[in-house]
C-alpha cells in the first residue's frame, strides 16, 4: 500500500525522556548499555537453542522465537531513542514514525499471542504428560507460531493504515521517545474517532482472547500441581512456569495499559513503554537463562564445543 500523506507537516519532534543535556548523556549510556545487552543475551539464547540437540523441542522453539521478537522490538525503539539522545533537532520523518508505530505494534501484537502459545504448551506438558508428543506436535506447534507471527501483521495492517488516512496540520511535538499510536492521535487535527475505536477494539479483542487462552491454560496448571502429593513434584512443576509467568508480567500488563489509557504525555506512559519495549526484551534471555537449568546447562556446552 503506497503512503499517503494528507499532512501538512513532514516530520515529527519526539521530546523523549529528558531536555536536560547533562541527563541526556547519562540516558545515553544507560540505554546504549541495556541494547548492547539485550542484542547479546537474545543472540546468544538464538544461538544455544539453534546450536544443543537437546533444546529442539516445542516449548525452546517457542522461545527461539521470543527471542527474536525480543531482538526486533529493541532494535524498533532504541536505535532511535539512542540518536535523539545526541541530536539537537530529535526529528523523525513523517513516513519513519508511522514505520516504527507499525513494527512496534506488530511484534508487541506477535508477542503477547505467542506468549499465550506458550502457556498452552505448560498446560499441555503438565496437565497432558504422557500424551505432550502426540498434542504438541510439530505442526501444531508451526501453526501457532506463524499463526502468531500472521495475527500480529494483520493487527498492525488494520490499524496503520487509518493513522495514514489522518491530517496533521500543524501541531508535531509527540510527548514520547518513539512513536506509539495513542501518541499520534491527539496530532491529527481530522476526526480520529474512527482510528480510535478500531484501536480500542481490536487490542481488546487481542489481549482478551490471549489472555483467556493463558487464565485457561494456568488454571487448568494450578489444579493439576496443587493435586500432586509430592512437595518435591509440585515445586518442580512450579518451576517449569515460573520463567513464563515472569515474563508475562513484565509485558502483558504494561503494553496493553499503554494502548488502552488515554494519552496525556503523563510520566506512566514513557514508564509503561520503557517497561514492554526496552525492559522485558532485556530481561526476558535472564529469566529463561538463569531459573532455566537445561538452558544453563545447554549454554556450558556451546561454549565449550566453541573454545575447543
Amino acid at each position: 500500500m503506497a503512503l499517503r500523506n494528507h499532512s501538512t507537516i513532514t516530520e515529527f519532534i519526539l521530546l523523549g525522556l529528558s531536555v536536560d543535556s547533562h541527563i541526556q548523556v547519562l540516558l545515553f549510556v544507560l540505554f546504549l548499555g541495556i541494547y548492547l545487552f539485550t542484542i547479546m543475551g537474545n543472540l546468544s539464547m538464538l544461538l544455544v537453542i539453534r546450536e544443543d540437540p537437546h533444546l529442539h523441542t516445542p516449548m525452546y522453539f517457542f522461545l527461539s522465537h521470543l527471542s527474536f521478537m525480543d531482538f526486533c522490538l529493541s532494535t524498533a525503539i532504541v536505535p532511535k531513542l539512542l540518536e535523539n539522545l545526541l541530536s539537537q533537532s530529535k526529528t523523525i520523518s513523517f513516513g519513519g514514525c508511522l514505520a516504527q508505530a507499525f513494527f512496534v505494534f506488530d511484534i508487541g501484537g506477535t508477542e503477547v499471542c505467542l506468549l499465550s502459545a506458550m502457556a498452552y504448551d505448560r498446560y499441555a506438558a503438565i496437565c497432558h504428560p504422557l500424551l505432550y508428543g502426540q498434542v504438541m506436535n510439530n505442526q501444531l506447534y508451526m501453526q501457532l507460531v506463524w499463526g502468531s507471527w500472521s495475527l500480529g501483521f494483520l493487527d498492525a495492517l488494520i490499524n496503520i493504515p487509518l493513522t495514514m488516512n489522518l491530517d496533521f496540520c500543524e501541531a508535531k511535538i509527540i510527548h514520547h521517545y518513539s512513536c506509539e499510536l495513542p501518541s499520534l492521535f491527539p496530532l491529527s487535527c481530522s476526526d480520529v474517532s474512527t482510528s480510535l475505536t478500531v484501536l480500542v477494539c481490536s487490542t481488546l479483542l487481542h489481549g482478551g482472547g490471549t489472555f483467556f487462552l493463558i487464565f485457561f491454560s494456568y488454571v487448568r496448571i494450578v489444579s493439576t500441581i496443587l493435586s500432586v502429593s509430592s512437595t518435591s513434584g509440585r515445586s518442580k512443576a512450579f518451576s517449569t512456569c515460573s520463567s513464563h509467568l515472569t515474563a508475562l508480567s513484565f509485558f502483558y500488563a504494561s503494553a496493553f495499559l499503554r494502548y488502552l489509557m488515554p494519552t496525556s504525555g503523563s510520566p506512566l506512559e514513557l514508564i509503561f513503554s520503557i517497561q514492554y519495549g526496552v525492559v522485558t526484551p532485556l530481561v526476558n534471555p535472564l529469566i529463561y537463562s538463569l531459573k532455566n537449568k537445561e538452558v544453563k546447562n545447554a549454554l556450558r556446552r556451546t561454549l565449550g564445543k566453541f573454545l575447543q
